[in-house]
This record gives structure tokens, sequence and C-alpha cells, in this order.
């Protein structure tokens, strides 16, 4: 299906902006597909994402926009096109191959352009659907020089947004800023209750009644950035240890879809640590 141009906006708000805009539109010839807005009242930000019909001139479009919108108003323009993505993996396969397969089937409104692994595992699997593989070991060698040698696999690939799928090294604050907003990670919702290795254990353990998975944007606080989207299931006294990790790669793996369709679509605002979804 052939997609539309999206145009994002984010600008302080005041009257008559929907109004401004959709004329700037109508003078370019564009004819509005949809329009969806949201005012975060309490910091008094306007938030507007757009489809439009027709060629986009974007220099002249965004030119027009600003000379009719507030100062410090934030303008994308945003072409019909896909994006690229790179994902990070260590050794669990349940993410990577549901991204892979739907790839495959042209179901992810992007090209994945590779694969980057801290170990060797996964290589076969992406290299069956000929996604290039990249082996990063994190062994003998500090987090800087692991860092800069995963940077330099990723940058030659030009991602749009990097994913996270199961990629169990904690990022730094250098590697997070140089893709700010663009990495999107997965992880089980037992967090904070049950950190570090073994989660699953631990909730089985303590008896827990629901399990689930968050899909978030990465900042600076381990685990605690953005949030894109969360789902929940029950858990039964007749579960065993086994079951409950089966049930919690199939919800990391849907959520995990789910917020990409969204990340991908250009449905997604970040406003401070929380996120606008025009869904």
């Amino acid at each position: 299906m052939e997609r539309n141009n999206v145009i994002r906006i984010k600008c302080p708000d005041e009257k008559g902006l929907i109004a401004k805009i959709a004329r700037v539109l109508f003078s370019n010839q564009h004819n509005i597909i949809v329009m969806k807005e949201f005012v975060e009242t309490f910091t008094n930000t306007f938030f507007m994402r757009l489809e439009v019909s027709g060629d986009v001139n974007e220099f002249k479009l965004k030119n027009e926009l600003n000379g009719v919108l507030p100062n410090g108003s934030d303008i994308e323009i945003i072409p019909r096109q896909k994006k690229n993505i790179v994902i990070l993996v260590t050794k669990e396969h349940h993410c990577l191959s549901d991204l892979l397969v739907r790839h495959y089937f042209n179901e992810l409104h992007a090209e994945i352009r590779a694969v980057v692994g801290n170990h060797e595992t996964l290589r076969p699997f992406a290299e069956k659907f000929n996604i290039p593989f990249h082996y990063i070991s994190h062994e003998g060698t500090d987090k800087l020089g692991f860092e800069q040698k995963v940077m330099a696999a990723v940058i030659q690939y030009h991602p749009d947004y990097i994913v996270l799928a199961k990629f169990m090294r904690i990022l730094s604050s250098a590697f997070i800023a140089a893709f700010r907003d663009r990495i999107i990670n997965i992880h089980h919702s037992f967090l904070p209750a049950f950190k570090g290795a073994n989660p699953y254990k631990r909730a089985f353990e303590r008896g827990v009644k629901l399990i689930g998975a968050t899909a978030h944007i990465v900042n600076d606080d381990l685990d605690e950035g953005p949030i894109i989207t969360q789902k929940i299931i029950p858990v039964h006294h007749y579960d065993d240890l086994n079951d409950m990790i089966e049930s919690g790669h199939e919800i990391e793996k849907s959520v995990l879809a789910d917020a990409l369709k969204m990340v991908l679509e250009d449905r997604i605002f970040v406003s401070g640590n929380k996120t606008i979804i025009f869904a």
C-alpha cells in the first residue's frame, strides 16, 4: 500500500494553529488525508500529525509553515519511503526472528540493513535471510572500545532507528546521544522488581500473577525511557517456569512489533520522559 507524506508539528500552543496550517497546505495544493492533534496543557505544547497527498516541496512548505507558527516550532516533513533499521542482539532469538520474518514478507515499513551481535549465536539465522551480520565481542575490551566498534558497524548503514532485540549490554550516554530518541528497546515488565539475571526464574519463584513486556525509547536511565507500548498476560498456578518463559517471549515479540509499527509510521512524539502517540 502506498503511503502518504507525513508532517509532524510540535510548537507552543495558541489560538488558530489548525486554521493557519490548513491554509498553508491548501495554498500548496495538498489534500489532508489524516489530521490528528493534541495539546499538552501543563506544558502548553501543541502536537499535530498529518498525512497529505501530492508531491511535497519540503524546503518551501517548511518555510511557509515556519512563517505562520510560533517561534520555537519543530516541523518535520517526512517523505513516503521506507526507513533503515539496524538490530542489535546477543543470544536470544525470539525478537530477532519475528522481525526478520515480518521483514521477509514486507510487513515492516523498513529495511533491516544489518544485525550486530556481541555473540556469534544468531549469525546463521540472520544470514538465512541474507541480512549482513557483524560479530563484535565485548570480551577482552573496555566499554569504550566495544562501543566504538559497534558504532563503526552501525553508522555505515545510516540507520533511522536502532532496535535492541534482547541486546544484553548497557549502552553509554555517548552512544545514546549519537542516536537520540532513535534507539528502541524491549524488556520484560518485571522491572524494577526483578532487575538483573534470570528475571523469569525469580518472578516464578515469587509467584507473580501477571507478566508483561514494555517497549520504550532508550535514554540515560536504564529501562526507564519514554514508554511506547506495554502488554500483560496472566500467569496461572499450573504454569511451570518454561511456560512462563515461553509466554514472556511471545508477549515481548508482540510488544516490540507494535512499537516498531508506530515508530516507523512516525506516530510518536517524545515529550520529556513520556510519549505522545497518534494511533
